[in-house]
């Protein structure tokens, strides 16, 4: 049947008709060839004038919105929306894509931009952030993302005068962004005063930071930095929507229909009204211009493009138009002439010539048109409206004949009878109208019956019938004129119709899918001469049929390029073009018939490369129902490799049930067994579904896989080696060409693809992160550097990786079906093949995507199903094996010829030297010359052949071949049955490996006394494998049922078997003969036991809950166990064989009595008591410990006691061996864990004597041989096992820093909170009392007094303009490490407070910062390379810790926190992670990291510490520092001593120097005679010297070393950096800082550039600015919260927290008085300005004055009545006659001094005249609070000596500057970044010269210098 295969003819896109004007920009430019390219629907348009011919680009799968010139002018890049949008960069002149960029962007792309020499490109997106991304379009990675802007984002553009900048505008913003590294960091454009916040719709960049962007109101905006400096008013009347810069200078376009030119420096030079031209219209906007020499280009709104010559500008040249607004429904074609007549929602209809592809007429109407249709004579044409009336026109001249309207609904179509005389006319009310032509259109009938609207109608031939289609989809036939409904099937039958749109009816059924009831097929038309049907869809899609289709989902061929709805489609009225219209998209394709004869010369029309799968559905198969699949194939397609649980879940899954281990964890659990096992021996290889896995090595080793392991097999020695980094299946693999390395690919959630090296079996790289469920095929380039990868998802997406550096270069969806293979092309890295089920396709990489094209089979065969492909001797040839038999040859894409080579499928091909090996399912190797001419050889693998030498024996002749590899003058096989064999050149085979084949294998037994064992599988085998180094099968016997059981008799001499079907055999041991068999259960057998001793007994458990107690003697039946409730899983045997303990499926454990079967109950008490023959149950007291916390995701499945009761070896359903300690009582026990099974280990025997541990992998059909390892065994084997699932409860050691650096908690900046226990309503949100009276505007009053006294009253006032930072007093010690470095060889020192970094000159004590954190900097580190010398990282807190720096890798580390983590000095993969309880050592394989735990060894009573602090020695040393104050060596992961007490606290810093190789140690040590906090070590940590730091503190504390030139610096717990000399050990304090904040007290000297800071740490220290330095420091021995000087300078008050008050004198530093009236802390204290009075304010609520006239004995004098709340800050009146007092409830106060009265009246209150301004509250500076103050306060406040600036800190720790007063809300200001969260205080210096601002929680000052205004 035809219908089955797609037709043969082809359908090629010839012209477009429109251009996208609508909600696009700037999408219009020259090329370097003087084409044009724009955009429309779905394609790019590349369009010569000269030729008058277009171009297209295909690849996109969705509308392009934007568009970019490459400065090439020959490069575009496109972006489409979309749900996973990408973007395009292509060549213009020959329309092939260069690269794709993809997987970042969602919704679509809104601008692009590419920078001055072309390599990068600029992205934005249209999701809710607006992301910025930009790319190495190139390479297609992306190289740096941040989010754009809250709104909309119009325009970006690279600053082409200054390197790494961008400008972005869009609604209400402009931004100036710079790239730094892979950061985007992006500075808000200041409108300031100089122009309005508004839109900015497009931008161009010029020279001196000069930025032109134009605005919504038609300016012309010009910035210099990030200032606006001018603005060009009025440039147009409306928005401008282009800006265009070239040569000569700026083209702007805007919505007023104007071009205006601009010169360089932005000088006006002409204006262009296209309104005005003869071509124009009222309404015109442009939307993109362009401007080239003499010629510029324009674009409209309307889908028009304009070209304009300079010279004749009122001319311009329409070169194309197209519809615009609204949806394009209405088609017809002339009956005679190559015309083409649309008309639209644009109320315009439109006459196009095919054939000279343009408009020739064009006509208005007064609706918009729906559906149109030409009379037979082609001189009517009629037009249906969307009002319900019709219009005929004459289409001569356009004039109307006539207009009708009838009805009240759309007209959705109509259509003349064939001979003329007709009108039917169809209506949304479900109707048809007929009209008389000839009677000027009276109406002759009316057809009624539809229930739904008409949507299309077909007139017969003889013009006597019509046939309607309604929404419904039901077909309609009426009888002409009269409308009468036709119902008889035989007056049907033989109607002809004369043409054929309808989408429902017999001849058209195969258009439909087959499942499918949707109406989204919009139109049909059908070609009754090239028996085709096209059709048009809701998916932009075009398809072609054969015509007639009958049967439902037929074959068709489809193609692409109108976005969304393709509305209607029709057949020229000669059948050479087929016109096609896009409803949203306002288009017109012309699309060019070629019809079958032409294909065969033509063929170059190979399939269109194309990115969206053109070709997805079901489509284009030429033959597609293909012969059935070969039985084997068809299996391996319905595997799926979905867990229900995978690896990676574990973890999570582990937290979830914390909770539950809470309770457990309280018992003292048993240590894991000392013993350990390692992977010996696997019987198996995995054939059944993979191909080509089996390899030679570069030494002739064997590599191959089988479960989760990679297996090295050498066959010399019959030994294996493993590779054991997966945790799941693998399911493919690959050699290197250099035959070194292995690929290989696994099963996962997110699987990974492992390269390692054969010879140190270590992993080099892990790739990850861009499949899902497994990866399926591998395969490495020519030259070694790539990798590609094919995944198993819905998509069997296609990943090109450079394997090295763990990166994905490209990424594409491969196929719907299952890909098999992938194979790189061994000349061109960029190419490779991929082959599958219906699928052979050649890709090549283009950027981050691959494009790829489908084999073109041509008239030569069909598109088979292909197994195997490899390229041949040039990079055009490949080959390809199908599942028939035959191989393809291939060129280029092109199928060339077949060759039949083998019987059923071809599994595997091998290119050789100088020609080919195939194997196939018929079990034969050929050997072909190079051009598959002739076989030259053929081996058939036949039992007969096996060499003597071989281990193990064939199942059956002929196996089918699912690998070959050649090399070492052998070929070497792998079968589906799971065999490998060697075939010598000769014809002898050796069989070297084998396994089960396809099936579960569950059965297994270990002799009593021999090393061998039984297994029986559901592959109808009963096996006996030798366990002695002969590794083989010894025996093997088929079974006519799968068995899952099976046993040994005590003598060894028989065998018993269960078998599925509910019988089971016992069989002599040696020959495997029959001697007995029962069969009394229908259900499995699903274990068998022989009673031990004498083996009298035999016990056999099937599903159907029973169990058989048989005498072996007189082979009869003694009894029955009845009482299980479910399938019985495990029996044993109690060594008396008198009892038998049961396990069943509902987890219950019952005993029964033998023989007779009774059921027992025995206490669990007892149970321990009784001795067991064997042990394999899973259920009971003594085995509880081995139910994983995970229990209820997975079962236990087997379990097995050694014969001396010490170690249960356990198996489960994730593919986990465990060793226990047997009993394992008490939840969740401890143990050993090994990793090598993929899913369910069915059984696990220990060996008669315990030397080995066998286990059976169920869907791996692996038999796996381990040895046993006792303690003393072990030699100090690195065991691979891990420790439990829960760490120990054993603490190793306590110290109070530590657990306080555990416990911190480090607020993020953006979700800080009070740091004062604030409440109320905030100042800007509180309603302001109107004050009583409110002045008239002129009043006699005097004026105003000052706000605030000023101290310079002389000089003009100079606002400041800015802050500077030049100082920071403070260095974080108290919680990070390792952050004190030496620079410039020990001239410089670096090193960190708040989110600082501060470089520190030895000499001169000047500073200078980094400040681009903006959050705490928590650690720093110096690269010490010699070529990066002076590079240093830093990272801070916040929700995403950002490295300056790309991301290379990152994984979860450990649960607990980890203190450091550093790289091995001489190593760049490795590095050590040490933290609570845990050392591990990483490797970075490519982007993933592998990690060792660090072994305690057999040193004696070693237990695992926490440790602090690392450092390396030579040959793979490492050193651990711990809390106990050991220092740990450790070689490679095994510890090897330990250095007892190198200090007597935790070691918290270590340094290893990399000229000598000494070691420095720092750690927490009272200072004594010999001991010191700091150590100097030997390379060996052998020897030390110690020194003593001089501080004076009790005991010292060091958190940081570092060593150079001769000396130790030093970073302390108390914020000081030290200098020690190694000669002199004398000390040098460089920095000081307060240890313990919040700093909470500041005070400046009145009149010298001195400050006092009183903090927590109980320390008041005087600072001089000048000298940086620290003066001096008095101990107070409490805590300290507020300092303030005398107005002359010469005491200082200094507040408690205890409540007292101190006062100095400033000169002796003596106690002049002090006072303690207050419980709670003192918040603040002043003196008045006329030094009488002291105001002590408190958390209290108070505020208390002291006469000092009185002397010091301080007796308070008044107190403040009803302060609400906690006072916060106090300020005085000038005249010292009033206190302002701002309190915790967001109030403030005033009261008089000294009688402390509220002062209520608002007229005096407002006319004093202030001292300071410290106050945060108050009308005056309501400004200063910010709308995100939320949870965060202004914390403090400090007004300038002159009273015009305004310093506040707040929360967020951040310092601002406004002015002052600043009574509106939300002021303007600037701010200032550096400190943590919590600025606590801040102060004017005198004469203004500088700020000084105190952290709370960062412990540091800060001092900033003040930039005047110039005057």
């Amino acid at each position: 049947m035809a219908a089955r295969s797609a037709p043969s003819c082809h359908l090629r896109l010839e012209w477009v008709y429109g251009y996208r004007g609508h909600q696009c920009r700037n999408n219009l430019y020259y090329t370097a060839a003087k084409e044009i390219v724009y955009f429309v629907a779905g394609v790019g348009v590349v369009y010569s004038p000269r030729e008058h011919r277009q171009k297209f680009y295909r690849g996109h799968s969705d509308d392009i919105i934007s568009l970019a010139l490459h400065p090439d002018r020959v490069l575009v890049a496109t972006g489409q929306v979309g749900k996973e949008p990408y973007i395009c960069v292509w060549d213009s002149y020959t329309v092939q894509t260069v690269s794709v960029l993809k997987d970042v962007h969602t919704h679509g792309i809104a601008c692009l931009a590419f920078d001055l020499d072309g390599q990068r490109l600029v992205s934005v997106g249209l999701d809710s952030k607006n992301a910025v991304c930009v790319w190495d379009w190139k390479r297609g990675k992306m190289l740096s993302m941040a989010p754009g802007h809250t709104d909309r984002i119009f325009d970006i553009s690279w600053d082409l005068y200054q390197p790494n900048k961008l400008v972005s505008c869009g609604v209400k913003h402009i931004k100036f962004w710079s790239l730094c590294g892979n950061a985007l960091t992006p500075k808000r454009g200041v409108f300031g005063k100089t122009g309005d916040l508004q839109t900015i719709l497009c931008l161009a960049c010029a020279r001196d930071e000069l930025t032109y962007s134009g605005a919504l109101n038609g300016d012309i905006y010009v910035w210099k930095g990030i200032n606006l400096i001018r603005t060009i008013q009025g440039a147009h009347t409306a928005g401008i929507f282009s800006m265009n810069a070239c040569e000569e200078g700026f083209a702007t376009g805007g919505r007023d229909g104007c071009i205006r030119l601009w010169d360089l420096t932005f000088k006006p030079i002409t204006v262009i009204d296209l309104r005005e031209t003869e071509q124009g219209y009222k309404g015109l906007s442009v939307r993109s211009v362009c401007w080239r020499g003499d010629h510029i280009l324009v674009g409209t709104q309307d889908s028009e493009i304009f070209e304009i010559v300079v010279h004749e500008r009122n001319k311009p040249f329409l070169i194309m138009q197209g519809h615009c607004e609204g949806e394009l429904w209405a088609l017809a074609v002339h009956p005679t002439k190559p015309l083409a007549v649309t008309g639209s929602d644009d109320r315009s209809v439109r006459i196009w010539s095919l054939v000279d592809h343009a408009l020739i007429a064009r006509c208005n109407m007064e609706e918009p048109i729906r559906c149109a249709a030409v009379n037979v004579d082609g001189i009517h044409l009629a037009l249906g409206m969307k009002d319900g009336s019709f219009t005929v026109l004459r289409v001569r001249d356009m004039t109307e004949v006539v207009h009708i309207k009838d009805r009240k609904e759309a007209i959705h179509e109509l259509k003349y009878s064939p001979d003329g005389t007709y009108l039917a006319v169809g209506c949304n009310d479900s109707s048809v109208d007929i009209y008389g032509v000839a009677q000027r259109y009276k109406k002759v009938g009316e057809c009624v019956g539809s229930i739904s609207f008409i949507t299309h109608l077909d007139w017969s031939s003889d013009s006597r019938y019509l046939q309607t289609n309604d929404g419904n989809g039901k077909r309609l036939l009426f009888k002409m004129p009269g409308g009468k409904e036709v119902t008889s099937k035989e007056e049907m039958k033989g109607i002809h119709w004369a043409s054929w749109t309808c989408v429902s009816g017999l001849e058209v059924n195969g258009i439909w899918p087959k499942y499918s009831d949707i109406n989204d097929i919009n139109s049909v038309d059908g070609n009754y001469v090239g028996q085709v049907l096209v059709t048009a869809d809701d998916y932009g899609v075009v398809k072609l049929f054969r015509y007639p289709c009958l049967r439902k989902g037929a074959k068709f061929r489809k193609y692409i390029g109108h976005s969304a709805h393709v509305t209607n489609v029709r057949w020229s009225h000669d059948y050479q073009w087929v016109i096609s219209i896009g409803g949203a998209d306002h288009s017109v394709f012309q699309w060019k018939f070629v019809p079958e004869r032409k294909l065969k010369d033509a063929l170059h029309i190979a399939p269109q490369e194309s990115l969206a799968e053109s070709n997805s559905d079901d489509s284009d198969s030429d033959l597609s129902d293909v012969p059935e699949l070969d039985s084997e194939i068809e299996q391996e397609t319905q595997l799926t490799y979905h867990r229900q649980v995978y690896k990676e879940d574990l973890p999570q899954l582990k937290e979830q049930c914390k909770e539950k281990q809470k309770s457990a964890a309280s018992k003292r659990r048993e240590r894991a067994p000392g013993n350990s096992i390692r992977l010996h021996f696997i019987h198996g290889y995995r054939g059944y579904d993979c191909r080509s896995n089996l390899f030679y090595t570069q030494i002739g080793e064997i590599v191959y896989h089988v479960a989760a392991v990679g297996v090295i097999y050498n066959r010399q020695q019959n030994t294996q080696r493993f590779y054991l980094g997966h945790d799941d299946d693998i399911l493919c693999l690959a050699i290197h060409p250099l035959k070194d390395y292995v690929a290989t690919g696994q099963v996962g959630r997110d699987p990974s693809v492992h390269v390692w090296d054969t010879e140190t079996i270590k992993p080099l790289s892990i790739l990850k992160g861009y499949h899902q469920y497994g990866v399926c095929a591998v395969d490495f380039s020519a030259d070694g550097k790539r990798l590609a990868s094919v995944g198993i998802d819905d998509s069997h997406t296609v990943v090109l990786w450079d394997w090295k550096k763990g990166e994905k270069l490209s990424v594409a969806r491969g196929s719907k079906d299952k890909i098999f293979v992938v194979k790189m092309n061994p000349y061109v890295p960029d190419k490779l093949i991929t082959a599958g089920i219906k699928h052979m396709k050649f890709w090549r990489r283009a950027g981050g995507g691959l494009i790829g094209r489908k084999g073109y089979v041509g008239t030569l065969g069909r598109s088979d199903t292909m197994m195997c492909a490899v390229y041949g001797w040039t990079e055009e040839m490949a080959f390809s094996g199908t599942s028939t038999g035959d191989v393809c040859i291939w060129r280029d894409v092109f199928l060339v010829k077949t060759v039949k080579a083998h019987d059923g499928p071809v599994f595997s091909m091998h290119a050789l030297e100088k020609g080919f090996v195939t194997g196939g399912k018929d079990g034969v190797v050929a050997l072909w010359d190079d051009s598959f001419e002739r076989c030259l050889k053929t081996y058939a693998i036949k039992r007969a052949d096996l060499a003597p030498g071989s281990k193990g024996l064939l199942l059956e002749d002929n196996p089918s071949i699912r690998a070959i590899s050649l090399g070492h003058g052998h070929i070497l096989v792998g079968t589906k049955n799971g065999e490998i064999l060697e075939v010598d050149k000769s014809g002898p085979i050796t069989l070297l490996v084998q396994g089960h084949m396809e099936g579960e294998v569950w059965g297994l037994a270990t002799h009593p006394y021999l090393p061998i064992c039984a297994t029986v599988s559901d592959d109808k085998t009963l096996r006996i494998w030798d366990l002695s180094p002969s590794h083989c099968m010894l025996a093997v016997r088929k079974l006519k049922k799968g068995g899952r059981c099976c046993c040994f008799s005590p003598d060894g001499k028989a065998l018993a078997v269960g078998l599925n079907d509910g019988s089971f055999l016992m069989a002599n041991a040696d020959t495997l003969e029959d001697l007995v068999s029962f069969h009394h259960r229908k259900d499995i057998i699903s274990d068998i036991q022989f009673s031990p001793g004498s083996g009298k007994y035999l016990a056999v458990a099937s599903h159907d809950t029973f169990i058989d107690i048989y005498n072996v003697v007189s082979s009869k039946r003694v009894g029955i166990c009845k009482g299980a409730t479910s399938y019985i899983t495990h029996i044993d045997w109690d060594t008396r064989g008198k009892l038998l303990q049961v396990n069943t499926g509902a987890k219950e454990q019952l005993f029964f009595e033998a023989p007779r079967g009774k059921k027992q109950a025995i206490p669990s008490v007892e149970v321990e008591k009784i001795s067991w023959a064997s042990w394999t149950s899973v259920l009971g007291l003594c085995c509880e410990g081995i139910w994983p916390i995970i229990g209820e995701v997975t079962d236990v499945t087997a379990s097995c006691l050694t014969s001396d009761k010490m170690v249960l070896a356990t198996g489960d359903d994730l593919g986990f061996v465990k060793l226990f300690r047997y009993p394992a009582k008490g939840k969740f026990g401890k143990f050993k864990k090994y990793v090598a099974h993929s899913t369910h280990v069915t059984n696990v025997r220990w060996t008669y004597d315990d030397s080995m541990l066998v286990t059976l992998g169920g869907a791996d059909m692996s038999l796996m041989v381990w040895t046993n390892e006792t303690e003393s065994y072990r030699e100090r084997r690195s065991c691979d096992s891990e420790e439990s699932d829960i760490d120990s409860e054993e603490d190793g050691g306590y110290d109070s820093d530590v657990t306080r650096e555990n416990e911190i908690s480090y607020t993020i900046r953006a979700l800080s909170t009070n740091i004062r226990p604030m409440f109320g309503v905030k100042p800007h949100l509180q309603q302001k009392e109107p004050s009583v009276d409110e002045r008239p505007p002129v009043s006699r009053a005097p004026p105003q007094p000052e706000k605030l006294q000023s101290n310079n009253v002389g000089k003009k006032k100079r606002p400041i303009e800015d802050l500077v930072l030049e100082l920071a007093f403070g260095y974080r010690g108290r919680d990070c490490r390792n952050n004190v470095h030496y620079l410039n060889d020990g001239d410089d020192i670096i090193y960190h407070t708040a989110s600082v970094g501060i470089l520190h000159n030895l000499a001169t004590g000047t500073q200078s910062f980094y400040q681009e954190h903006n959050d705490d900097i928590l650690c720093l580190t110096v690269n010490q390379h010699p070529k990066f010398i002076n590079i240093v990282a830093t990272g801070q807190v916040g929700d995403s810790a950002d490295m300056s720096g790309a991301r290379i890798a990152s994984r979860a580390g450990h649960n607990q926190r980890i203190f450091v983590a550093e790289f091995r000095p001489d190593s760049d993969t490795q590095f050590v992670s040490v933290g609570i309880k845990h050392v591990k050592f990483w490797t970075l394989a490519g982007r993933a990291l592998l990690s060792k735990k660090g072994l305690l060894s057999t040193l004696e009573d070693a237990r695992m510490q926490t440790m602090l602090a690392v450092a390396f020695g030579a040959n793979n040393l490492t050193f651990t520092g711990t809390i106990s104050g050991d220092v740990c060596v450790w070689k490679d992961h095994i510890l090897c001593r330990v250095v007892a007490r190198a200090h007597n606290g935790p070691v918290f810093a270590m340094y290893t120097t990399l000229r000598d190789g000494l070691i420095v140690t720092g750690g927490k040590e009272r200072p004594s005679k010999e001991g010191g906090a700091v150590k100097l070590w030997d390379q060996e940590l052998r020897r030390c010297r110690a020194f003593r730091l001089e501080t004076g503190q009790v005991t010292d504390c060091v958190r940081s070393v570092c060593r150079g030139k001769g000396k130790i610096l030093v970073g302390t717990r108390n914020a000081e950096i030290i200098e020690v000399g190694e000669k002199n050990a004398a000390c040098n304090i460089l920095v000081n800082g307060h240890v313990d904040g919040p700093i909470w007290g500041l005070a400046t000297h009145p009149s010298r550039d001195f400050f006092l800071s009183a903090a927590e740490d109980g320390t008041v220290r005087l600072w001089d600015i000048a000298d940086k330095k620290m003066l001096n420091k008095v101990n107070l021995g409490h805590a300290a919260r507020t300092v303030c000087y005398s107005p002359e300078g010469d005491m200082v008050a200094i507040g408690m927290k205890n409540g007292e008050f101190i006062i100095l004198l400033v000169s002796s530093l003596k106690i002049w008085g002090k006072k303690r009236d207050r419980r709670c802390a003192i918040h603040d204290i002043r003196f008045s300005p006329d030094s009488r009075y002291l105001a002590v304010g408190s958390s209290e609520n108070s505020v208390d004055f002291y006469d000092l006239t009185l002397g010091p004995t301080l007796n308070r004098i008044s107190y403040c009545k009803d302060i609400p709340s906690f006072v916060i800050q106090m300020d005085f009146s000038a005249d010292s006659k009033h206190l302002q007092v701002s309190m915790g409830c967001y109030k403030r106060h005033v009261y008089e001094v000294p009688s402390g009265k509220h002062l209520m009246d608002h007229a005096v209150i407002d006319r004093i005249t202030w001292a300071t301004w410290t106050s945060i509250l108050g009308d005056e500076v309501m400004g200063i609070w910010s709308r995100h103050a939320e949870k965060a306060d202004v914390t403090c406040a400090c007004v300038s000596h002159s009273g015009i600036s305004l310093v506040t800190g707040d929360d967020f720790g951040m310092v601002k500057l406004y002015d002052f007063p600043c009574p509106e809300k939300f002021a303007k200001h600037k701010r200032f970044l550096g400190h943590s969260p919590h600025v606590t205080n801040i102060r004017f210096t005198s004469g203004d010269r500088h700020v000084v601002s105190a952290g709370g929680d960062d412990c540091s000052l800060f001092v900033w210098k003040c930039v005047h205004m110039p005057h």
